[in-house]
């Protein structure tokens, strides 16, 4: 079955960084897009960052571009975010699914908390 396990989380000051990983099994993870979704308090869940399978095209929400990088390691069936200039409003938890678009699988998430 597909598992997803992010890690990587914790709390940053405004400006800081963070790399958050995910690690992936159960489906064939080098035949897959990954994307990186966050869900705020109060808010829907929005996708933040999306890669294809070959890590060659990757897109970006407007409000993180410029910050953010995806990546991802197909050996170690694992993607990742860095984030980078964090600021306030990207406090959220974040989660990893599989696919471009239309999120199925879902793992627990990681915390991260912009804050002074």
């Amino acid at each position: 079955q597909v598992r997803l396990v992010e890690s990587g989380g914790g709390l940053v000051q405004p400006g800081g960084s963070l790399r958050l990983s995910c690690a992936a099994s159960g489906f064939t993870f080098s035949s897959s897009a990954m994307s990186w979704y966050r869900r705020a308090p109060g808010k829907e869940r929005e996708l933040v960052a999306r890669i294809t399978n070959t890590g060659g095209s990757t897109d970006y929400a407007d409000s993180v571009k410029g910050r953010f990088t995806i990546s991802r390691d197909n050996a170690k069936n694992t993607v990742y975010l860095q984030m980078n200039s964090l600021k306030r409003e990207d406090t959220a938890v974040y989660y990893c699914s599989p696919g471009w678009s239309m999120p199925a699988y879902w793992g627990q998430g990681t915390q991260v908390t912009v804050s002074s």
